[in-house]
């Protein structure tokens, strides 16, 4: 069993937490998410979605 992110955490700090490289996290397009915005902000923005 695995333990949740915090949702304070940045994205930076979970990429390298997790040894995985820059820019794997993405937004929706595509894009590869700002290394400063925090998880729980991601979070926020898919439950917002899927309420759509």
């Amino acid at each position: 069993m695995f333990k949740k992110t915090r949702s304070d955490c940045t994205v930076g700090a979970f990429e390298k937490k997790h040894g995985l490289p820059a820019g794997t996290i993405r937004n929706r397009d595509g894009r590869d998410t700002r290394s400063d915005k925090l998880i729980g902000t991601i979070r926020k923005e898919a439950e917002k979605l899927r309420k759509k």
